[in-house]
């Protein structure tokens, strides 16, 4: 007997597995919970990890198009319900689920009140960026509210200090998590603000699943970092983790470590910024007296400067060529008006009357008027008579 003609290859038995599974409508639809480790976000947006109990575990997948739906981020740790269903992936040979919706489990009550008041402060405008408050350029004093133990404070401290070792960090500790966290958490800003004993306030604590963050998420503390004078960041959690207290505050920063860095200025930094303000001015100020100088130079190599008189001198022949040339146009006005004058004295003295007399004519005056028609004067009117040479009185018959 020839093993070749007996023996089916892997790629026939993986693939006879996989139909097997295909044709069990149990696990084409399937609802299975579990807790996730071994979690990847892959940067194609699928996302692979491992779902475990005590006793066994399962691989699963979640392609893009299903995990962009999701509004949590899954990571290890946490427990969840997944839904989807299970097949074999032939080239390596293994069974997974592929996983389709994924909700976290004993949490879905939860995450509802988060969104319900995520949703309402957001329409009463605690959200809105105009009413945040700017973060101190160069706070002296920074506030920090966190637990007293832990690596969140020793992080804020030797980040903050290394930055500028002149800065004081003021902690008020206060439970982070568990029943009456978000009571003292409110008590917390509110002695801050009324003692005024910070520039810049850090509500700071490390990740966590949803119900360890859930002070955070509470309405009172979301109000009280609202009112809050000083301004304050929420660096709550990894940078995967969102709360209502990150959507309220001044600044949100993804982790305590960055909430340091973002209050506190680097002084070394700030010192090569004022020395690089300093080489800026004094290169400005240097151009501007080089700008000085040649303008002076110039201005003394002017003629006005070198011939002071000499600009009195061209306005006086500047005068003379005015009145000159004023003086040519009175004179041209004259004769012109002269010409004209002369023109209208003939005129008027070939229409004068006195022309008329002296041709051999006279003029009949009654009364001081001219008499033109007989009509004007009867038998005995005493009338003038005008000659070339005098006048005589007349009477008319």
């Amino acid at each position: 007997m020839k093993y070749a003609d007996m023996a089916v290859t892997v790629s026939d038995l993986n693939q006879y597995i996989k139909n097997k599974i295909a044709d069990d409508e149990y696990l084409e639809s399937i609802l299975v919970k579990g807790e996730i480790s071994n979690f990847k976000n892959h940067y194609t947006g699928h996302m692979y990890f491992t779902l475990k109990d005590e006793k066994s575990l399962i691989k699963c997948i979640m392609f893009k198009s299903y995990a962009q739906k999701l509004n949590f981020m899954p990571k290890d740790g946490m427990k969840v319900f997944v839904f989807g269903s299970v097949s074999v992936f032939e080239r390596d040979g293994i069974y997974q689920i592929y996983v389709k919706a994924m909700e976290e489990d004993g949490l879905g009550d939860l995450y509802k009140k988060y969104q319900e008041l995520k949703n309402k402060l957001q329409a009463e405008g605690l959200f809105n960026q105009e009413n945040k408050i700017p973060i101190p350029k160069m706070p002296k004093v920074i506030g920090v509210l966190t637990s007293q133990t832990g690596s969140v404070i020793r992080d804020i401290i030797n980040v903050a200090t290394r930055r500028n070792p002149n800065v004081v960090i003021r902690l008020l500790p206060v439970p982070v998590q568990g029943e009456g966290a978000a009571e003292k958490i409110v008590e917390g800003i509110t002695y801050m603000n009324k003692n005024k004993l910070a520039d810049v306030l850090i509500l700071a604590r490390g990740g966590g699943s949803l119900e360890d963050l859930w002070p955070f998420n509470e309405e009172i503390v979301a109000r009280s970092i609202y009112h809050s004078e000083i301004p304050i960041i929420s660096a709550v959690g990894h940078e995967t983790d969102f709360t209502i207290s990150d959507f309220v505050a001044d600044l949100r920063a993804p982790t305590p470590s960055a909430a340091a860095e973002l209050a506190v200025p680097d002084s070394y930094e700030v010192k090569q910024k004022i020395l690089n303000y300093q080489n800026r001015l004094r290169m400005a100020l240097m151009k501007k007296v080089e700008i000085m100088r040649l303008r002076y130079e110039k201005s003394m190599s002017s003629f006005i400067f070198k011939e002071p008189t000499r600009k009195i001198q061209e306005n006086y022949i500047r005068i003379d060529n005015q009145i000159k040339q004023l003086e040519n146009l009175i004179r041209a006005k004259q004769e012109k008006e002269n010409t004209r004058y002369s023109k209208l004295i003939a005129k008027l003295d070939a229409y004068s009357p006195l022309k008329t007399l002296s041709r051999g004519y006279s003029i009949t005056k009654k009364d001081g008027h001219i008499i033109k028609s007989k009509e004007e004067v009867k038998e005995g009117d005493i009338v003038q008579i005008i000659f070339n040479d005098g006048n005589r009185q007349a009477q008319i018959q």
